[in-house]
């Protein structure tokens, strides 16, 4: 099931997957605790065990007018490969495009680039590098 959630409450996955041997701090992300953004969490049993964060924020590669950028998208790594991350980025684009997205994109991390184009994004430009994370990719869609 997933539902909104608060910025607070991703942090427990945040952590242990995408800020892993990192400070508890470093999982506050700019724009968190903005009205505009909105943060999504998958549960089973009770349990939250995958995230995914909403942004209103547009990247100047793109000429779309109302974007948002998906970030701190992550699923616990017992319950990866089980279709939990297609939910979550399913109902986050159901989110943006009630909120009249034309496009999200997102910095993807080069491990997760195919999972991102099976649901249909795409690559912008050339890989760069995010330090102490590794290479990332930008990554759309229009909607």
């Amino acid at each position: 099931m997933v539902k909104e959630i608060s910025a607070t409450e991703t942090f427990s996955v945040r952590q242990p997957v995408l800020r892993a041997g990192k400070p508890i701090e470093s999982c506050h992300f700019d724009g968190d605790q903005l009205d505009s953004t909105k943060h999504f969490g998958y549960f089973e049993n009770g349990n939250l065990i995958g995230i995914a964060s909403m942004f209103a924020i547009p990247n100047t590669a793109f000429d779309s007018a109302n974007q948002f950028q998906l970030r701190g998208m992550a699923v616990l790594p017992n319950h990866q490969k089980k279709g939990i991350g297609e939910q979550l980025v399913a109902y986050a684009e159901n989110d943006a495009k009630k909120r009249n997205a034309d496009l999200i994109w997102f910095n993807a991390r080069e491990i997760a680039v195919g999972f991102y184009q099976k649901l249909g994004y795409e690559i912008f430009g050339k890989p760069f590098e995010i330090a102490d994370i590794g290479p990332h990719y930008i990554m759309f869609k229009r909607f």
